[in-house]
């Protein structure tokens, strides 16, 4: 297979080489656009207000190629103005933190992914909790095993998102399909001020899920399991517009 790797941690990213080296152990050859630097946080944004700077990035293990720009920049501007080639899957990761419940919505990994699967090709976003001892290579091993298996069962473009735990259940690898969540933070801004007097806010703060239910990706990871959420673009609300069309007839 044909795979497109990226991801929101940087082109040095030791999540995203480990895919390299589990895809290539198994056959597959691996494709890299990702980007120069952090980009954790930019969702599905496309760099609009500038140029985008691209280079070659020199590794003999696969072709590799660096942006400055966005997840979503270095997926679309790769398969629509540089490549003629027909990947078989694009994966986002291996992040180095959870990407769980609401998340979802501000997460760089996440976007580029969507940006896969809007171009109509498979697509995983994979996280792994940011203090899980799973070494990178297992959870690549593991992301691989799971594309291959997901891949001779379903023929049409898919967007999943992959959570790996803190550890195992059962020291083994063990999948369980999850709805999202409902994350929140506490005291997520802090305003402080630099030697200089210059006043500014830092995003942190400490986890507050809101529902981590059975059923949600959290309740999933916090069991060590390996959570699979499938996503969809389309974030209608369906039950919505049925009482829309009936205050619309009058």
């Amino acid at each position: 297979m044909k795979i497109l790797l990226t991801n929101d941690d940087g082109i040095k990213g030791a999540g995203l080489w480990s895919l390299v080296d589990a895809l290539k152990s198994r056959g597959h050859e691996a494709t890299i656009a990702a980007p120069l630097n952090q980009q954790s946080g930019m969702a599905h944004a496309l760099t609009f207000m500038r140029e985008v700077e691209y280079k070659r990035f020199d590794n003999p293990d696969c072709e590799a190629w660096t942006f400055d720009g966005t997840p979503t920049d270095c997926v679309k501007i790769y398969l629509e103005g540089m490549s003629d080639k027909n990947f078989d899957a694009v994966i986002s990761g291996i992040n180095d933190g959870a990407n769980l419940a609401t998340d979802v919505l501000y997460s760089g990994t996440v976007g580029a992914a969507l940006e896969g699967f809007l171009h109509e090709i498979p697509s995983l976003a994979v996280s792994r909790d940011k203090n899980s001892v799973i070494p990178f290579d297992a959870a690549a091993s593991a992301t691989v095993d799971y594309l291959e298996k997901i891949l001779s069962i379903k023929h049409e473009p898919l967007l999943h998102n992959l959570n790996f735990p803190k550890k195992f259940r059962a020291d083994k690898v063990e999948f369980m399909s999850t709805r999202l969540g409902q994350r929140d933070y506490i005291n997520a801004f802090a305003s402080r001020t630099d030697d200089e007097g210059r006043a500014y806010f830092r995003i942190g703060g400490t986890i507050r899920d809101i529902d981590s239910s059975e059923g949600t990706d959290i309740y999933a990871t916090n069991l060590g399991f390996v959570s699979v959420t499938p996503l969809n673009f389309d974030t209608a609300n369906y039950d919505e517009l049925v009482e829309l069309r009936k205050v619309f007839r009058g």
